[in-house]
């Protein structure tokens, strides 16, 4: 697992592990476009793996089946990026959520991080996933914003507890905070 902030650095250095691995390597991409900012930031990465001839598979909610199908025992599975995804779940349904007071997740999403769990444990291939530290600053005042950011450590801690080795990324820097240099 490698996570940092935003602009960290994190998706570089775990495309350069995945190039110095010597496997074949399966890009999971999970962002979706939703608007041109949005566009131009996927266009960024797709050209990044065109160059690395990597394969590219783009699956915005359904991860886990996504990680089950593409991880085989002789090639590096890229996921890039866990927060993005969690993103994609909890508002999958377009639908409105209040500013203040409890929010219930979609069961879509409880499915599908169980799925993603799941998957992390039993694909046979090695896996190297990105993830945003996003609960590092001020509380966020609106209900929606903290949710987001609840589910997020929720989801980065359950998978750094699955992972070999975990890294944090900061200006570019890995520092192994579990399982020695990747």
């Amino acid at each position: 697992m490698i996570f940092g902030g935003a602009r960290s650095g994190k998706s570089a250095h775990a495309e350069q592990l995945a190039a110095a691995s010597g496997k074949a390597v399966v890009y999971l991409a999970t962002a979706a476009v939703g608007d041109t900012e949005m566009a131009a930031r996927i266009a960024l990465h797709r050209q990044r793996r065109q160059q690395a001839n990597w394969q590219t598979v783009e699956e915005n909610l359904a991860l886990g089946a996504a990680m089950i199908a593409h991880s085989k025992p002789d090639n590096l599975l890229l996921v890039d990026c866990l927060t993005v995804w969690l993103s994609n779940l909890l508002f999958c349904e377009e639908k409105s959520y209040p500013e203040i007071g409890r929010i219930e997740a979609p069961l879509r999403f409880t499915q599908e991080r169980e799925t993603f769990l799941r998957a992390l444990k039993e694909a046979p291939g090695e896996i190297v996933l990105v993830s945003n530290e996003v609960g590092m600053g001020i509380i966020p005042m609106g209900a929606i914003s903290r949710w987001f950011v609840d589910e997020a450590g929720r989801l980065n801690q359950a998978v750094a507890a699955s992972c070999e080795r975990v890294q944090w990324v900061a200006a570019g820097l890995p520092l192994s905070l579990k399982g020695g240099a990747c």
